[in-house]
């Protein structure tokens, strides 16, 4: 009981963040000029990326509503990406399949992403957003190196973003 009322308690915050990251993610700058690849792997690995970051800064805070968001959040793009699986023809028998193999990917972006982030070297990021957001392409050093500077000033600004507007639901990504 307790339970359904906590998951509709950060139901409306969970949609608005989910909903501002997946904008964010689809913006045409980054699969034109930044060579992140326009396909369905290309836009779930920048829908990734946004959710990493959205994460990261609802688990700084260590806070049992912070979580209940990050969890509601997390909940919320699964049920997405069933709903896109669905969408786009997958068997009702493999959903499940290919949902788990999703969040694996996920849990290792976030693994890889945070290790990058906190790393003295440059590198890493660089290397993580190479095997994870690029892969499969051949980016070129500036793209690389403009799009972990990217992750690296919005991982910024998320953390001067007021823990009231996160638990709105209001998340603000940097131009």
């Amino acid at each position: 009981m307790f339970g359904l009322f906590r998951k509709r308690r950060w139901q409306k915050p969970a949609e608005g963040l989910y909903l501002s990251l997946v904008a964010q993610s689809r913006r045409e700058q980054f699969y034109l000029a930044g060579g992140v690849p326009d396909t369905v792997d290309g836009r779930f690995d920048m829908i990734c990326l946004h959710t990493f970051l959205v994460l990261r800064r609802l688990r700084a805070e260590e806070a049992p509503d912070t979580a209940e968001l990050a969890q509601a959040t997390f909940d919320l793009m699964f049920q997405d990406m069933d709903r896109n699986l669905r969408e786009m023809g997958v068997g009702d028998l493999s959903v499940g399949k290919h949902i788990k193999g999703m969040a694996k990917a996920l849990y290792g972006r976030i693994a890889a992403y945070e290790e990058g982030l906190l790393a003295e070297d440059p590198a890493l990021l660089d290397a993580a957003l190479r095997r994870n957001l690029f892969r499969g392409t051949e980016p070129d050093a500036a793209q690389v190196d403009a799009m972990a500077a990217y992750v690296r000033r919005q991982a910024d600004g998320l953390t001067q973003q007021a823990t009231a507007d996160l638990l709105a639901g209001k998340v603000s990504f940097l131009p």
